[in-house]
């Protein structure tokens, strides 16, 4: 198994355990200088900074691409997908937590795994839906071969959420959508909350919704963003 897991002040963070740790470029040396990069531009969260420096992000780009892996810059994965920039892995899984509980978490749109991965070591749970069956096939595959054992991955269109595992402390959209489904928001525990890129007027922004009661939903915008945009369906 190429990561474990270990407690640390309370939360898990992955340790690599075997000698494909990556040389050069994609060294843990490497790693720990964009753990610096994110730091001097706000990430703030421990917990965040500590799984961005323990999962190998080179593990899901392309082998030609394996030397840009941490550059702090999304990489096509195929398909017309990216893996997104660290920044932005990072900047959305500490609002996840920001005083959240750190139970079940629901992601839509699993992509190369890599923020699968991040959240892995942030949560108990993961949820993880694909509508791409290539991608899907691809991150199962990697996310295996390094161990991760808290996973539930599902092929198919994510918008209706996965009601049967509900209610989730957390749901993280990974694509930029129009509107954010009421079925989804009623997905979250209270005081859970779900973070998404939202398509309006002024270009895309990251939104945040806190489920204040049965009924109630607090939105918070965190600042402009730019994602590939979500399709219905599958592929």
């Amino acid at each position: 198994m190429l990561l474990s897991r270990f407690l640390n002040n309370g939360f898990r963070v992955w340790k690599m355990t075997d000698s494909k740790q990556g040389i050069g470029m994609t060294s843990l040396r490497v790693r720990e200088r964009l753990v610096q990069r994110l730091r001097e531009t706000g990430i703030r969260d421990e917990r965040v900074l500590a799984q961005i420096a323990a999962v190998p992000r080179h593990w899901f780009v392309d082998e030609a691409l394996a030397t840009r892996a941490y550059e702090d810059t999304a990489l096509p994965i195929g398909y017309e997908q990216t893996v997104s920039q660290p920044w932005i892995v990072a900047r959305m899984s500490e609002a996840l937590l920001s005083e959240a509980e750190i139970g079940k978490v629901l992601e839509l749109g699993t992509g190369s795994g890599y923020q699968t991965a991040v959240l892995a070591g942030l949560f108990q749970e993961v949820y993880s839906i694909e509508r791409i069956r290539p991608l899907h096939e691809r991150a199962q595959r990697t996310l295996r071969q390094l161990g991760l054992r808290n996973l539930r991955l599902r092929y198919g269109d994510g918008l209706e959420g996965w009601p049967e595992a509900a209610p989730f402390a957390a749901i993280l959209i990974t694509a930029a959508v129009h509107h954010i489904p009421l079925v989804l928001q009623e997905q979250l525990m209270l005081g859970g909350r779900l973070i998404a890129p939202r398509i309006s007027e002024r270009g895309q922004e990251l939104i945040q919704i806190v489920r204040e009661d049965s009924t109630q939903f607090k939105e918070t915008s965190l600042g402009p963003v730019l994602f590939v945009r979500s399709r219905k369906g599958v592929e």
